[in-house]
């Protein structure tokens, strides 16, 4: 896929992307490739198809973010994907939680270059010792299991959060297993860049046995 190609996939779901933002993206895509060869931060082999694999696979979850400008939390950001990608996209206020520090290094870099230093906040840290805010918007990508996912999100959930994971062919199952653990409203939206994956939409997220 090329960047003209992932252009028109995000005009087809709707969603237009300027000139400038195709520009940023252009940016983030050929700094990642210069610092792959320093540190790994994709698999090597997703590096051919970059547009599809990475920057598609971020950019499905816009039309799923809830309206207005409410900032979003990525946890376990890696090389940037989705969060980076949500921060150039929306003009949302975005944090970005990963304890690679090489990786916070580029994302740091990347947000420099890209333009959206001024709305980014990298927390270079665990998740689990990160020191939680209230999130409205959660995302993760290929982080862990869901029942993991939320235990990790549980401590920057307000009764209003909203939770975007990507998942693989599993997420019926792992729903079921977190379901004996939490309450939700889970919704399943097939994915653009992967005919087993799906995106997790889940709200009104609450611990069992918790009034």
């Amino acid at each position: 896929m090329t960047p003209a190609e992932f252009s028109a996939e995000m005009s087809r779901i709707g969603q237009d992307v300027s000139r400038e933002t195709l520009a940023a993206l252009e940016t983030y895509a050929a700094l990642l490739v210069k610092w792959q060869a320093r540190i790994n931060l994709v698999a090597k082999d997703t590096l051919p198809d970059l547009w599809r694999r990475h920057f598609l696979d971020s950019a499905q979850l816009l039309p799923l973010l809830p309206p207005g400008e409410a900032p979003i939390t990525d946890l376990g950001s890696g090389a940037g994907f989705p969060g980076l990608v949500l921060a150039i996209m929306t003009g949302r206020q975005v944090h970005l939680v990963d304890s690679d520090e090489r990786k916070g290094a580029f994302l740091l870099e990347a947000a420099r270059q890209t333009g959206v230093l001024g709305r980014v906040t990298i927390h270079t840290t665990r998740i689990e010792a990160a020191t939680a805010w209230p999130a409205p918007i959660v995302t993760a990508r290929a982080l862990a299991s869901l029942r993991q996912l939320l235990d990790w999100a549980e401590p920057y959930l307000t009764p209003a959060s909203t939770c975007l994971f990507l998942k693989g062919a599993r997420a019926d199952e792992e729903l079921t297993e977190a379901a004996r653990i939490w309450t939700m409203q889970a919704k399943r939206h097939g994915s653009l860049t992967d005919s087993s994956g799906v995106i997790l939409e889940l709200s009104h997220l609450q611990r069992r046995g918790r009034a």
